[in-house]
């Protein structure tokens, strides 16, 4: 558990994590809306050593950013409707593919994150700080 008091903390927290990351992880991100789960991919991103400029994939489903050590698949599954939409999308080939994929609202459709996945969860503790509890995967 890590207690985060901080936009700067959570997106460094992120960037650790991306640092030892390795092709073929996945990481299913959980938790309230505001927690903080796009900062920490802003930091993983980062810590991969890509300069891009990370947003939430909310509307479009899937950012790709391809410019550091691994490609980084970042979904978010808050607005998917249904799990045929994900599979429509290549899901499968995303999370089984070359790079790492992060999924945030992983919970939604848990019965597609791999077994192996690591889950992150994101809570509010109050307005600024927030607690990330990783789980090692099942």
């Amino acid at each position: 558990m890590f207690i985060s008091n901080s936009v700067e903390e959570t997106i460094a927290a992120g960037r650790a994590r991306g640092q030892t990351a390795r092709q073929g992880d996945v990481f299913a991100l959980t938790g309230d809306l505001g927690a903080g789960k796009t900062q920490f991919v802003k930091g993983f991103v980062a810590g991969l050593g890509s300069r891009a400029e990370v947003t939430s994939p909310t509307f479009v489903l899937v950012h790709e950013y391809t410019d550091g050590r691994l490609p980084v698949y970042h979904f978010d599954f808050y607005r998917i409707e249904d799990r045929e939409a994900l599979l429509r999308l290549g899901f499968d080939d995303y999370i089984f593919g070359d790079g790492v994929s992060l999924i945030e609202w992983a919970d939604r459709y848990a019965d597609l994150i791999p077994e192996d996945a690591q889950w992150i969860f994101f809570a509010l503790q109050s307005e600024n700080s927030r607690v990330i509890t990783n789980s090692e995967p099942r």
